[in-house]
């Protein structure tokens, strides 16, 4: 009997070119697939169905994805099997078996992104892959301001990279975040909202670090929603500060989708 299983997934995205699969590339998609089919040994091939893309480079906490599987395996032992089949820089941190109709990205309602930026004068060696770094001044209390621009349903097509396919750039940002690691030198930005734009984090990130500068007014934000101008955006931030934190369902998603109501 065929069971669909959703899974958890945390990977390194270093040495992979994204998340979905591309011919000739190591893709985190590819990997799964490759460790699925070679536990089934079945003809049929199985494909993993994420809840988005990820780009190269780009990390995950809690990605998340479905597939069907054609033999009865109860959801820890799934979670053992391909964890021992999978390379080092990618684990299943969850697994569970849902119903047929349960799908990974038509049924994710939100998600919540971190970004990583190191202030340390030269680029930490140990830091690279998993870090943007700003070494000039920063004024943390002007980009909490800037982040309450973040915060809404706004068109978002200044920050949206070129190669975008989506018709709409209309997004609804539910929470937006910015704090200070001092014990790793670090500033953590969080992003919670109902879908992001290709590279849309990266780009905001980016805005907020010149606000913090003073390259910008503190409100620019407002600005740029209504220009309209990816140009005018300037700057994207590295990949490797860039983490898939969570992927909301069900009343969890709701929860945030009321809340992003309430405030606008």
């Amino acid at each position: 009997m065929t069971s669909r299983y959703k899974i958890t997934i945390a990977y390194d995205g270093t040495r992979f070119a994204g998340f979905q699969s591309q011919p000739k590339q190591r893709t985190v998609q590819s990997v799964l697939e490759q460790a699925l089919n070679k536990m089934s040994k079945f003809d049929e091939y199985i494909t993993i169905f994420g809840s988005g893309r990820t780009d190269s480079g780009v990390h995950a906490l809690g990605q998340v994805a479905h597939f069907d599987f054609p033999h009865d395996m109860p959801a820890d032992a799934m979670l053992r099997g391909l964890n021992s089949m999978l390379p080092l820089d990618i684990e299943i941190v969850d697994c569970q078996i849902v119903p047929q109709t349960f799908h990974a990205r038509y049924e994710a309602h939100a998600k919540r992104y971190m970004y990583r930026v190191s202030r340390s004068w030269f680029i930490d060696p140990f830091k690279r892959f998993y870090t943007g770094h700003y070494k000039y001044p920063l004024d943390i209390e002007r980009i909490k301001q800037a982040m309450g621009d973040v915060v809404g349903t706004h068109d978002f097509s200044s920050f949206v990279a070129s190669g975008s396919q989506t018709k709409s750039h209309v997004r609804t940002i539910y929470e937006a975040t910015v704090r200070e690691d001092q014990a790793n030198n670090e500033v953590i930005f969080e992003f919670c909202g109902n879908g992001f734009l290709y590279n849309q984090v990266r780009i905001m990130v980016a805005t907020l670090l010149e606000i913090g500068n003073k390259r910008r007014p503190v409100h620019d934000f407002l600005r740029l929603y209504g220009v309209k101008d990816r140009n005018q955006a300037r700057e994207t931030a590295p990949a490797s500060g860039l983490y898939l934190k969570e992927v909301y369902y069900g009343q969890q998603a709701q929860q945030l989708e009321k809340k992003g109501h309430l405030q606008n």
